[in-house]
């Protein structure tokens, strides 16, 4: 087909080419808008997140140290920390670290009663 053999659209296929036009611009700028805001939560995450490994607590040793003769009995990791159950004296230890810095975080001594 020429260009001229192109006849001019009645105003009901006009009316029909601008919805099409309208909802395709409506789902562009949806796109980019989740784009943006998908975009905008990774840096937030990515720049603000790096340095938020919790304080260590005071009076607890800067490095991870099993005490003498003690055996670990399970491991554990979930939300940025890693728990050791260790088997010391008889009794059963729990001892929470930060999973980036090895640093000490909590330690809890679980003994039988008597």
């Amino acid at each position: 087909m020429s260009q001229g053999d192109e006849r001019p659209l009645n105003p009901e296929q006009e009316r029909f080419i601008a919805r099409v036009r309208r909802m395709m611009a409506i789902a562009s700028i949806t796109t980019f808008v989740a784009v943006g805001v998908v975009l905008a939560v990774i840096g937030y995450r990515l720049f603000t997140l790096q340095g938020s490994a919790p304080p260590a607590v005071p009076g607890m040793p800067t490095q991870p140290t099993l005490p003498a003769g003690a055996k670990v009995v399970s491991t554990a990791i979930g939300e940025g920390r890693l728990v050791l159950t260790i088997e010391a004296g008889g009794a059963l230890e729990l001892m929470s670290f930060d999973l980036a810095t090895l640093k000490p975080l909590a330690r809890q001594r679980l003994t039988p009663q008597p």
